[in-house]
């Protein structure tokens, strides 16, 4: 018996091979990336290059899987790949202590199989976007999870089908410009509220979108469904 062992009932010994060889670019390590990033390790991916340049803030207890008040302060990819190795220590995890930008991220690695895009910022995601397309590597992309409670509001659709998302219509007028004409995405169709100085958020629907994400790239590495 191994920590994979209940697994074997539901996908067999190539798949879940398939899986550990899988390589993952996961940027973004807030709300929805924290909790990606425990569903994968825990179904068996064991390639994951992680990315943030973000620092573990008391305000992120309330909805981020890896914070507590132990680790206020830290950096969150060395606390990340931490809690991702206290789950399995096989894992191989690079950890970027970065803000990505569009140099940056021409730099990458091109062998990845999968980017999964839970960063904030609206020029970062498009230059993930065209580096994916760039280089045929399979992209999913979180949009927003902010001001909203209900987490059976999430959906997986492309970007052109998205309603009730502020970023996913700043995102797609941008993808747009850039003749990019589908985008997978997790979205909300719950109408945020609204929500002055600040966007607010609670648990219930960053991590549930964290394991949709996660869900979509295990499940079109089966092949269950295509993500593509």
């Amino acid at each position: 018996m191994n920590q994979f062992s209940r697994m074997l009932n539901l996908i067999n010994e190539e798949e879940l091979l398939k899986i550990s060889n899988t390589k993952i670019l996961l940027v973004g390590l807030g709300g929805v990336g924290a909790s990606c990033l425990n569903q994968l390790v825990r179904c068996g991916f064991s390639n994951i290059t992680i990315v943030d340049h973000d620092i573990i803030d008391i305000t992120n207890l309330n909805r981020q899987l890896i914070t507590n008040h132990s680790n206020i302060g830290q950096k969150k990819v060395i606390v990340a790949k931490k809690y991702a190795l206290d789950i399995n220590p096989k894992c191989n995890i690079n950890a970027i202590d970065k803000f990505l930008l569009k140099e940056d991220i021409n730099n990458l690695d091109k062998d990845y199989d999968y980017i999964i895009d839970c960063c904030d910022t609206v020029t970062t995601k498009l230059a993930l976007v065209l580096f994916a397309k760039e280089n045929n590597i399979k992209i999913i992309s979180s949009c927003g999870t902010g001001n909203r409670l209900n987490p059976t509001k999430l959906i997986i659709t492309d970007i052109y089908k998205t309603k009730n998302d502020p970023l996913a219509k700043v995102l797609r007028n941008l993808l747009r410009k850039n003749n990019i004409d589908s985008l997978k995405v997790i979205t909300s169709e719950e109408l945020p509220i609204k929500s002055q100085d600040y966007i607010s958020s609670v648990s219930f629907v960053p991590n549930t979108a964290g394991i949709y994400l996660a869900y979509t790239i295990f499940d079109d590495i089966i092949k269950k469904i295509k993500l593509y």
